[in-house]
């Protein structure tokens, strides 16, 4: 003490227990046991993340252990324009890009998501940026700017991660059955 343990994908090392996996419900009945004699506590304070609440063992979640659960969801509109403005400050963007426009177009994006987009975009950008510095086109050539094209691609090319389950499925059933 003072310290913090900070368990990230929690649910690897304490998933539920069960009859066949005797390896792990040991882990888990461990963790349990010590997080069980952590009493006095003091200063130390112990975290864990998941991004699957549902597949942790229960007395994990019980009272004495974890004392206090945070979801912190997916971000809305006015959320992703924040992480889109921390993602993006250290870019030039092009007069055609707007980030309000972006922020509404990116339901189901949660910060890594944004962050691959504008990291994917960047990348669109590279290529007209280097024929700018062979091509010795002035400004183009000394600042590359993100434009709205590139975001568009970028878009095209990372899938929101709060959408993933939710593909539509065609059903294979028609009026002859």
């Amino acid at each position: 003490a003072p310290a913090i343990v900070f368990f990230d994908e929690i649910d690897a090392i304490a998933g539920k227990r069960d009859d066949e996996s005797d390896v792990e419900n040991r882990v888990v009945a461990q963790l349990l046991s010590l997080m069980d004699g952590l009493d006095a506590r003091g200063e130390v304070i112990v975290i864990g993340a998941t991004n699957r609440v549902d597949s942790i063992d229960p007395a994990l979640r019980r009272g004495g252990r974890f004392d206090r659960e945070i979801e912190i969801g997916v971000p809305d509109a006015e959320g992703r324009k924040e992480i889109l403005e921390v993602e993006t400050r250290q870019m030039t963007l092009d007069g055609d890009v707007s980030l309000d426009r972006l922020s509404e177009r990116t339901h189901g994006f949660v910060g890594a998501d944004i962050h691959a987009m504008v990291t994917e975009a960047a990348m669109e950008a590279l290529p007209r940026f280097r024929r700018a510095i062979k091509e010795g086109n002035g400004d183009d050539a000394t600042e590359p700017r993100i434009e709205k094209s590139d975001f568009d691609a970028a878009m095209a090319a990372v899938e929101p991660s709060a959408m993933r389950e939710f593909v539509a499925e065609a059903p294979s059933t028609s009026f002859e059955d």
